[in-house]
C-alpha cells in the first residue's frame, strides 16, 4: 500500500516566538525532522500550511481564540514559513490553505491548484499518517477529513502539539469514533 506522511502547519507563527505560538511547537518540529531523517519508509511526505492573505473573521480584534485568532501566517511574513527545524527537509508538495477564509484541514488546501485529496489519489495513496500543529485544531481536522475520505489514517500523537492540552482527550474520542488510529510517535 502506498503511504504518505502529512505534516500539518509546522510554521514559525505556531512555534515558540511566533504570533500564535503553541507550547511544544519547536520540539514537535524537531521530532518530525528526526523521524524523517530516520528514513521511515513513506512513499510521499507532504506539508500543509496556513497561508493567509485576508481571511476575514478568522482574524479577530480582539480574538476569541475559538473561531477568531490574532493575525498569523500572513503571506509575505516570516511567520508563514515552515519552521527552521524542518527547512532541510524536502517535501513532495506543500498545500496552502486559508488565504481568504478560515481553513483548518489540510484537505482545504491546494498545491499548484491541485487539492490534497486529488494529489494523494493521483499517487494511489491509501494510508496516511498525520502529525504537526495543532493537535486540537488543524491536525484534528486533517485526520478526520482523511478518514472521511477513505484513507487509513493514523495520528502520530507524540509528534503533535496542542493549543489546549485539556482538549486532547475529547479529540482522541473523536478519532476513535471516526476510525482514526493513534500512535505515540
Amino acid at each position: 500500500m502506498t503511504k504518505a506522511l502529512i505534516v500539518v502547519d509546522v510554521q514559525n507563527d505556531f512555534c515558540e516566538g511566533g504570533s500564535l505560538a503553541v507550547a511544544g511547537g519547536s520540539q514537535t518540529a524537531a521530532g518530525i525532522n528526526a523521524l524523517l531523517n530516520a528514513n521511515p519508509g513513506y512513499d510521499y511526505v507532504v506539508a500543509t500550511r496556513d497561508h493567509h492573505i485576508d481571511p476575514g473573521a478568522h482574524f479577530g480584534d480582539p480574538p476569541d481564540y475559538v473561531d477568531s485568532w490574532p493575525p498569523h501566517c500572513v503571506v509575505g511574513t516570516p511567520g508563514v514559513e515552515i519552521h527552521e527545524n524542518l527547512t532541510g527537509q524536502s517535501f513532495d508538495a506543500v498545500f496552502d490553505k486559508g488565504e481568504y477564509s478560515a481553513a483548518y484541514s489540510g484537505f482545504e488546501g491546494a498545491c499548484a491548484g491541485v487539492a490534497l485529496e486529488a494529489w494523494l489519489a493521483a499517487r494511489n495513496v491509501e494510508v496516511v499518517d498525520v502529525c504537526g500543529i495543532a493537535t486540537d485544531y488543524c491536525v484534528r481536522a486533517t485526520a478526520l477529513d482523511a478518514a472521511a475520505r477513505g484513507f487509513a489514517t493514523t495520528v502520530l500523537l507524540g509528534l503533535t502539539a496542542a493549543v489546549a492540552p485539556a482538549n486532547v482527550p475529547g479529540v482522541l474520542s473523536e478519532f476513535a469514533a471516526a476510525g482514526v488510529a493513534v500512535k505515540p510517535a
